[in-house]
């Protein structure tokens, strides 16, 4: 393993936050005050989702008139993109800030570049993605898939969610969404939501923490059917969006997407 895909470590304060360029630029771990607030093991971390989120139906997309087969990962459907998957080189290191990339390759068609940066500061994180093309435009997306412990041990109390989206994108029995929008269910969810005025969706450990996880774009997925963790995912678009609403990445004009977690103590 060079010294570019080495564990890196970010602190400032009492915040620990360690990120994994060799597995997919994922974080690996945060800490706050010596709790960890994500899950560790086998499904672990928070991962990017990247240059696609969520379910990608039948691994098919077009781009045009052209037609793209994506590995199905997670059949029938192609699931969460190549970033996780990838070896990220590192761009810029800091003491509280990095900047990994990875260039986009087979089995995704079109050649480009991903960036991922991280900012630590003592009570917020905040990530940010940028997708640029080396040629032809394509359709894109980027996001992330936090796997934020249900509970956080020391006998509290299990995380509570509050948000208040705009809608629910219905879920059809293939775990796409159907293209119409619902007044929002109650949950257990792996479900969609739109938020016309930005992502913010607050998780409170009671007595302990609570974080608000903040973005400008109005996607969000939330899935919380595991005993373990809750997952609150901003997104550039919904499951199956390259095919439903394609967002092109083109030359002049690459996809940016940002969000900010932020937290206070109880």
């Amino acid at each position: 393993m060079s010294s570019s895909e080495k564990d890196v470590r970010l602190s400032v304060g009492d915040t620990e936050l360690t990120v994994s360029p060799a597995h997919g630029c994922r974080i690996g771990s945060l800490r706050i005050g010596g709790t960890e607030l994500l899950r560790q093991g086998e499904q672990y971390g928070c991962f990017p989702m990247v240059p696609w989120c969520g379910r990608t139906g039948n691994g098919l997309f077009h781009n045009g008139g052209v037609p793209h087969r994506l590995p199905l990962n997670s059949p029938p459907h192609a699931i969460h993109g190549t970033g996780r998957d990838s070896v990220w080189r590192t761009a810029r290191l800091g003491e509280q800030e990095a900047a990994f990339y990875y260039d986009l390759a087979d089995p995704w068609p079109y050649p480009g570049r991903v960036t991922q940066t991280f900012e630590l500061a003592e009570d917020s994180l905040t990530l940010a993605f940028g997708i640029e093309t080396y040629g032809d435009s394509f359709p894109a997306q980027a996001g992330w898939h936090p796997w934020f412990l249900r509970n956080l041990g020391h006998g509290g109390k299990d995380v509570q969610l509050a948000f208040d989206p705009a809608w629910q994108e219905e879920r059809g029995e293939d775990h796409l969404p159907t293209g119409r929008r619902i007044p929002p269910l109650s949950g257990p969810w792996d479900d969609c939501f739109g938020m016309p005025d930005g992502v913010e969706v607050t998780l409170t450990w009671p007595e302990q923490l609570e974080l608000t996880v903040k973005s400008r774009d109005e996607w969000v997925v939330i899935y919380d059917e595991q005993d373990e963790a809750v997952c609150v995912e901003p997104q550039s678009g919904p499951p199956n969006g390259l095919n439903t609403v394609p967002r092109y990445v083109t030359p002049i004009d690459p996809l940016e997407i940002s969000t900010t977690w932020s937290w206070r103590r109880l």
